[in-house]
């Protein structure tokens, strides 16, 4: 049976929780603060010694005390034992000791914190596996706040997403849910990740960057669960589907939705990449992510592997992105090698899109996923093989600018919108392809250098101002 006192452990990294928590100082002569007051070690009650030698790491002393009858589940007037002791202090073999003696695996303190929401607080490692393989889950998440007000105004209480009627959708990131009436599109990260640092670091960038954005091509966040495990992240849903299915259902399209749909993920990218302070960068843009909503547009959605970049800045990644999947075919060189990068790798993405949409079929359908960044490295690129009538008015040369070797050759999406509008303008008015492919990219280089030429000259005036 678990025992209680009235006595409080004081000595060494307290609750990861407790909003007064030590940093784990030097050590002081433990002492039990219940109602006969201090004392040294040998005054004090076996529980609270049990608790002292757990800190120490004294694997002898333990074994006596349990072996004496010591409870191996007592608990302080804070609601701490011996396990979430050892667990702040990293004592894996302590921990085993413990467990092994019939230490509950999930007890909540005072504050709701268990051994292993503890033991990740302080980066033990060991003891996280270990209290993982015995079945120990995480109850508080990662972005827990201590104070009500803290709360962000986008939590979402997780008792009101259903998920009854719940499916994967897309890769099998995302759920659907009920959310007020409405159905909505849930990112989970699953639980037996939320220890893992990286995936916790991507997902607080995640959520930071989806509250900044607010545009028509891109999908909408409505709120997220960060108080509670699992954490999630909650945006719409659109039942129409991403593109690369409705590629495959359909196949090539007419010239004119190719540029409708060309225009949406133009507007979409243009608007992070001239996003202020920092641009954004998507980093993963392809077909599955990119969504159609109920009207027939297309919004750009999943910023997992988003980036921010502070202005005219390049980025290098401490390690190479890892290709995976289908998104390898849309990945533009500069990563693939792992050289610094901006904007432009989206720019690469996008042309291959493009020609997608117009051909029928992915970049390089003859080869493995894995062997495509490499033909992309080596200088290839995917044949055009449509007739040329679906290429019309310069989509073409306006692919083969955007998937240029060198970044800096290819246009920023403000040029692109502005052609593909003078593109869609001349279909419209159902003039024939081959009156002025050339007038159409020429207008394109113009466009470039022009915009190449305010570029430089606002570098320049930044420049001069910071001298």
């Amino acid at each position: 049976m678990e025992s209680k006192s009235t006595g409080r452990f004081t000595l060494g990294r307290q609750s990861s929780l407790a909003p007064d928590r030590g940093g784990g100082g030097e050590l002081e002569p433990v002492r039990s603060e219940g109602s006969n007051g201090g004392g040294a070690l040998a005054e004090i009650g076996a529980e609270i010694r049990l608790m002292y030698l757990a800190n120490e790491g004294d694997m002898e002393g333990i074994r006596e005390l349990l072996d004496s009858g010591v409870d191996v589940n007592f608990r302080d007037i804070d609601g701490r034992t011996a396990l979430h002791v050892a667990a702040c202090q990293g004592f894996a073999d302590v921990v085993e000791l413990l467990l092994e003696r019939g230490a509950q695996i999930d007890p909540e303190d005072r504050w709701g914190s268990t051994p292993l929401g503890d033991a990740i607080h302080y980066k033990n490692h060991d003891v996280i596996k270990l209290l993982e393989k015995r079945g120990a889950k995480l109850k508080i998440a990662p972005m827990h706040v201590d104070n009500a007000r803290e709360v962000p105004e986008y939590e979402i209480d997780p008792k009101e997403l259903d998920f009854s009627n719940s499916i994967h959708i897309t890769k099998g990131t995302f759920r659907i849910a009920t959310w007020r009436g409405i159905q909505v599109a849930v990112k989970q990260l699953d639980e037996d990740l939320i220890t893992d640092e990286d995936k916790v670091r991507a997902f607080r960038d995640e959520l930071a960057l989806l509250q900044l954005i607010r545009h028509p091509n891109v999908v909408q966040f409505l709120g997220a669960v960060t108080q509670s495990s699992p954490m999630m992240i909650v945006t719409e849903y659109l039942p129409k589907g991403d593109l690369r299915a409705f590629l495959r259902q359909k196949g090539a399209l007419k010239p004119t939705l190719a540029v409708k749909f060309a225009l949406d993920i133009s507007r979409g990218m243009n608007y992070l990449h001239e996003h202020k302070p920092e641009a954004i960068i998507h980093r993963d843009l392809e077909p599955s992510n990119i969504l159609r909503d109920d009207s027939g547009h297309l919004k750009v959605a999943d910023f997992g592997v988003s980036k921010m970049l502070k202005w005219r800045k390049k980025v290098k990644e401490y390690r190479p992105l890892e290709c995976q999947d289908a998104a390898c075919r849309y990945m533009a060189p500069e990563v693939f090698l792992n050289e610094e990068y901006d904007t432009k790798v989206d720019v690469f993405s996008f042309a291959l899109i493009l020609q997608e949409i117009i051909e029928g079929c992915s970049p390089f359908a003859n080869k493995k996923d894995t062997e495509v960044p490499k033909a992309y490295a080596a200088k290839e690129r995917p044949a055009f093989r449509a007739p040329m009538k679906h290429y019309s008015h310069g989509l073409k040369e306006l692919i083969e600018q955007c998937w240029s070797e060198n970044p800096s050759d290819r246009p920023p999406f403000r040029t692109i919108i502005n052609l593909l509008t003078i593109i869609q303008s001349e279909i419209a008015h159902k003039k024939r392809w081959k009156v002025r492919p050339l007038k159409c990219f020429h207008n394109l280089e113009a466009m470039w250098k022009k915009d190449r030429s305010n570029s430089n000259s606002r570098s320049s005036r930044s420049s001069n101002s910071n001298l």
